[in-house]
């Protein structure tokens, strides 16, 4: 086998690691709703494309109606982001949520704030960091697990046709275990292990038209 031969197989094989490589960066992103793969555009773009006609000549879109009910504000709602950002999946939405919900929990048990403060909306974040400071302040330490999520589910949604901002409530019944400790340590409220349920609804929002695939939490509640 002559030196020209080898050199090709040497690029060659040079050539695939780095292919292999950059694909497994690419492959890290993470977001609260993760945007569509370059492979996978066209192919969602023509999905996405028979479901706004669907919507549009009074079809029933199932990735709305499996959540809410059809011709409801929510369902009307979130057929407008839809059109707004055809690569908005309501089913993907909540996928992402559930995690949002277990993520932003703990750091706010834990007092840990800065890994989450992108995913946070002014209000909420500077309501944590009152709440983590007061309870800094009476030298006072939550300890919790997360157990899993009972239920979720879609509350209520709305979009901003002005700004194309969509606003989307989540329903979530989630499991954890939790106490809170004095400055000695001693356990003042909760049981580790008694497994208790929490019930919130949170509002997340994003400008569908932005290049941020992310949603931001705006509210919570009950």
């Amino acid at each position: 086998m002559n030196s020209a031969v080898i050199q090709l197989l040497v690029l060659a094989g040079i050539a695939i690691f780095l292919i292999l490589r950059l694909r497994s960066v690419l492959g890290t992103r993470e977001g609260f709703e993760k945007p569509p793969s370059t492979v996978s555009r066209s192919v969602d773009a023509s999905v996405n494309a028979r479901r706004d006609f669907e919507v549009i000549e009074g079809g029933v879109d199932r990735d709305i109606t499996d959540h809410v009910e059809d011709g409801s504000d929510s369902a009307k709602a979130l057929a407008a982001m839809k059109l707004t950002d055809p690569s908005f999946v309501v089913s993907d939405f909540l996928h992402g949520a559930r995690g949002a919900y277990e993520m932003i929990l703990m750091a706010f048990e834990s007092g840990e704030l800065d890994d989450i403060k992108p995913f946070l909306g002014e209000d909420v974040f500077q309501t944590f960091v009152d709440v983590v400071a007061a309870r800094e302040d009476q030298g006072l330490k939550v300890e919790a697990n997360f157990v899993g999520i009972r239920e979720i589910g879609l509350h209520d949604a709305t979009f901003d046709r002005d700004t194309n901002t969509g606003e989307v409530s989540v329903k979530f019944v989630g499991e954890l275990t939790s106490v809170v400790r004095d400055s000695e340590g001693e356990i003042i409220e909760g049981d580790p292990n008694e497994i208790k349920r929490q019930r919130d609804i949170w509002t997340f929002a994003r400008q569908m038209t932005g290049d941020d695939p992310n949603w931001v939490l705006v509210a919570t509640g009950e």
